[in-house]
């Protein structure tokens, strides 16, 4: 299904594919030879989606663009099931395996692999060729890849990150109630999209 969103609509290249039980809303551009596969999600909030030529998008994953963090995803792409890729740069001929997730100012370098259910924090710098490993997550630039279970080596990068400011534009000592207040009205905005009709 095409949505527009925001007053802007989707654009597939006629040689893409998307499955009818994909979703892509708003400002989305997908190019030539991609393929969105069932029950996929590609969102672009007051930002933008790119997907590349011959990237695959598959079952169940998520890729949303919002403003200050597109999601721009490069050219022989793999973005496995269940992944949830957020206003990350993957470039061309990167892996993206089943429940990996990608987190706003993230960027994954060409020909890397970011393997099942790892992780790449915000603003993080993935090399390019570079794996991260199963499970794994990835926080700094350029990163530092560590086992989930050091959590407190893990922690003392990202607190320097900003997870708060980069993905939800607010200071750490904003309460919980403000800032789903916030996200409600910011989400609120759906309520006027409108399904695209295609002509054939």
């Amino acid at each position: 299904m095409l949505v527009r969103h925001r007053g802007l609509e989707p654009s597939i290249d006629p040689s893409a594919y998307v499955a009818p039980s994909a979703v892509v809303v708003g400002d989305v551009r997908v190019a030539a030879g991609a393929r969105i596969l069932h029950g996929a999600v590609l969102t672009a909030e007051d930002g933008v989606v790119g997907i590349g030529a011959d990237t695959v998008v598959m079952e169940n994953a998520l890729v949303r663009g919002r403003g200050g963090h597109h999601a721009r995803i490069g050219s022989a792409v793999m973005i496995g099931p269940h992944a949830h890729v957020n206003g990350s740069t993957v470039e061309d001929e990167a892996f993206i395996a089943t429940g990996a997730a990608l987190f706003p100012g993230s960027v994954v370098g060409a020909g890397a692999e970011v393997r099942i259910n790892g992780v790449v924090q915000v603003n993080t710098v993935v090399a390019p060729g570079a794996v991260v490993p199963i499970g794994w997550v990835a926080v700094g630039d350029p990163a530092t890849i560590l086992p989930p279970d050091q959590h407190e080596e893990i922690w003392a990068i990202q607190r320097e990150l900003d997870f708060g400011g980069t993905v939800y534009g607010v200071d750490r000592d904003v309460p919980m109630r403000e800032l789903m207040r916030r996200q409600s009205a910011y989400y609120g905005a759906h309520r006027d999209d409108e399904p695209v009709h295609e002509t054939t």
